[in-house]
């Protein structure tokens, strides 16, 4: 039945037409055929007609939550010794399972065809090359395979299986076990003759016997308050890279790696082969890990020697030829510059990026052992400069292509790596050479391209102190000029942290809910140079939030802005700077969201893994009498009976990194108070939730806060 005249039009033109060729058409047949096709036209257009008005409009789908689900992650891009393939991981998250599924995809770079190498392996990372190009190693958990160790009978990976090194021919077959380590293997490496593997792992619980008695008290020093056990050191061992008996070459009560590492230093085999160097820390906790060295130990065994005595010096890398090396070390040992990269030989090293003066991010040799490629974020942009030992950097052209740490250079002096733009996440690029243009070899999230998305640009004001500063801000995707938007403030964390213009989901959620969004770098942000990082030292909350709110008024200054509707959020220093500007410029919120937000300095000191980390920040200790007032006053708790916005407090219950009992005080402040507030723990150990069922959760929460106080 016809519900309205302009719907029975489409069948009133059938009947007609039909009626016409009946009666009226030419029956020969060539007369016949046009008849048919005459009909299929009519049909076809009629039924375009009766096509509901808002089908035949509509719009491609926004970006949203389920989306999540669907993206792919991308990293360790290793391009093979020639620049003929790439190998990475794929992880791609499994909702019903709420685990990564990984594998590793071999991308041949001429024609960006790819295969598996692997299936069913978990924990996948590490991917190296051997030097001939012919092997490819890497850390996965283990499976209690037989096959994989020769050993019959092996229960390695029954009750709690750990990472191991694993060596896969590119002639074909599974990847092989070479390592054996009951406690797993953190980081390794290939010989320069590829004979030998040298990696790291954890030594047994120290009094193991009398641990499994109960007898298992420990001495609290450097640990954070989820420690349940004193932790044993990481060595250096030796074994060959096609399996066998290990040989241990160091020993003691230092580490070469920490608790909290988040990329353990791999240990560096000098040219010849003779000895390996490798970063040492005092023990295997965090806290102290600011006071590393490199030290250097004979493959024949003996004691280590001090190769780098500097404090801060790590990630310590031979050159490809000859016996330079290169290591990254805050500029001037200050820790509140940015990482610095030092290149030299023996006794003669120099900050080789002394006239950039900013923080880099990652570095690497490039083939003929002249330059260094660099990856560090410039304003809002992510980039490479080309670094000669000796002159200036050249920035990289990369076409609008946001690089990032994760790359790797062939010895034809190729560069694989992963990068984004403003609205396509992560894909793996090659570049040819320093200056090619970057290819794009995979297109694992093409499915963005067919969404709607909200328009990412940059924004630059002038801050306080002098500094010029800048963000990113993110329009509604149905943005109309003339209009006003609800806005919501995203600030990253860190602090040593930045915000640019790659594609970003949590920024592009809020656009799809019709929101603006705006992203502000302030103090402490490594994107714009030493002096600017260095700015936060005994100025954490004062005088970055002064800088947010410079940025925020630049941003209304564009008339683009519902001033009655501005909501600020964050995570980890983001949540910091969300309860510090909620306090102390009260009146600016209509809702905010602080997830795991440091609120108190005295008690992240106390319990938290950072310890020494922040007394950087502040110059000495709370607890003495000249520095007592500054970590109390620079700590948002002190004004939490000024906020006024409804707050949605987030954070996981174990996160050793600001740990959970921050937001347990800023909950019962506010509460106590009178203010609007919910408070939502996750039973993760984590400073943000790492699987997607969780981390969909927090933005859900997030989202639904802002629309629910400023819609």
């Amino acid at each position: 039945m016809c519900r309205n005249a302009a719907s029975c039009i489409p069948g009133l033109l059938v009947f007609a037409f039909g009626l016409y060729w009946k009666l009226f058409w030419p029956r020969n047949s060539f007369m016949t055929m046009l008849r048919y096709l005459f009909l299929a036209a009519t049909v076809t257009f009629v039924v375009s007609l009766s096509a509901p008005v808002h089908a035949r409009s509509a719009k491609p789908a926004q970006f949203q939550l389920g989306d999540l689900r669907k993206l792919v992650r991308l990293g360790e891009p290793r391009i093979s010794p020639d620049g003929k393939r790439v190998a990475l991981v794929v992880s791609t998250p499994n909702w019903k399972t709420d685990k990564d599924e990984q594998h590793i995809e071999l991308v041949d770079v001429a024609t960006g065809k790819a295969r598996s190498l692997t299936w069913h392996r978990r924990q996948i990372g590490s991917l190296r090359w051997s030097h001939d190009g012919a092997r490819l190693a890497f850390l996965a958990q283990s499976q209690a395979m037989p096959s994989e160790s020769g050993k019959a009978g092996d229960k390695s990976g029954d009750a709690d299986p750990k990472r191991q090194v694993f060596v896969m021919s590119m002639r074909g077959g599974d990847a092989r076990r070479v390592t054996d380590a009951k406690r797993g293997v953190t980081s390794f490496s290939w010989s320069p003759n590829d004979r030998r593997i040298a990696y790291l792992t954890r030594d047994a619980p120290v009094h193991a016997k009398a641990i499994k008695h109960h007898d298992d008290a420990f001495e609290v020093t450097d640990g954070n308050f989820q420690l349940r056990k004193a932790l044993a050191p990481t060595h250096l061992w030796v074994v060959a890279s096609d399996g066998g008996k290990a040989k241990r070459l160091t020993h003691g009560s230092y580490s070469l790696s920490t608790d909290q590492q988040d990329v353990t230093p791999e240990p560096a085999w000098s040219n010849d082969g003779k000895t390996i160097a490798f970063t040492r820390f005092p023990g295997p906790y965090w806290g102290p890990s600011y006071k590393s060295v490199v030290d250097e130990v004979s493959v024949d065994g003996g004691p280590p020697h001090k190769l780098v005595p500097a404090e801060g010096a790590a990630d310590m890398r031979y050159a490809p030829h000859g016996d330079r090396y290169a290591f990254m070390r805050p500029r001037g040992g200050d820790q509140n510059n940015g990482f610095a990269v030092y290149a030299g030989s023996r006794g003669t090293t120099s900050d080789v990026t002394a006239d950039l003066a900013r923080n880099i991010n990652a570095y690497a040799w490039m083939s003929r052992g002249k330059d260094l490629l660099l990856e560090g974020d410039k304003g809002t942009h992510a980039v490479f400069w080309l670094q000669p030992l000796h002159g200036p950097a050249q920035q990289l052209d990369l076409h609008g292509v946001q690089a990032s740490a994760a790359f790797s250079v062939a010895n034809d002096g190729s560069i694989a790596f992963v990068g984004s733009t403003a609205s396509h996440p992560g894909e793996l690029y090659v570049m040819r050479s320093s200056r090619a243009k970057p290819q794009q070899l995979t297109h694992v999230n093409a499915f963005v391209d067919h969404l709607r998305l909200g328009r990412t640009t940059s924004i630059e004001w002038n801050g306080p102190d002098g500094f010029h500063e800048d963000g990113v801000l993110t329009y509604p995707v149905d943005f109309q000029k003339g209009h006003t938007y609800p806005l919501v403030l995203v600030i990253h964390g860190g602090p040593e942290g930045a915000s640019g213009i790659g594609f970003s989901s949590l920024p592009q959620l809020l656009a799809a809910s019709g929101f603006l969004v705006f992203q502000p770098n302030y103090r402490g942000s490594i994107n714009l140079g030493d002096a600017y990082q260095h700015a936060i030292y005994r100025d954490t909350g004062k005088g970055p939030g002064e800088d947010v709110m410079a940025g925020l008024n630049a941003v209304k200054k564009l008339g683009i802005v519902d001033g009655d509707r501005i909501g600020v959020s964050g995570w980890s220093y983001g949540g910091y700077m969300t309860t510090w500007l909620s306090g102390h410029y009260p009146s600016a919120w209509k809702a905010a969201v602080a997830g795991a937000s440091l609120t108190d300095w005295v008690m992240d000191y106390t319990i938290s893994y950072y310890q020494t980390g922040d007394l950087y920040f502040f110059g000495g200790s709370p607890w003495t009498a000249k520095y007592h007032d500054i970590w109390r006053k620079q700590s948002p708790i002190a004004a939490a009976s000024r906020v006024k916005a409804p707050t949605l407090i987030m954070g996981d219950v174990g996160d050793p990194n600001v740990p959970l009992v921050n937001s347990y005080e800023w909950y019962h402040a506010l509460r106590d108070h009178g203010v609007k507030v919910k408070f939502i723990a996750y039973p993760a150990d984590t400073h943000f939730p790492p699987d997607i069922v969780r981390q969909t959760d927090v933005y859900r929460r997030w989202i639904g806060w802002m629309k629910t106080y400023l819609k």
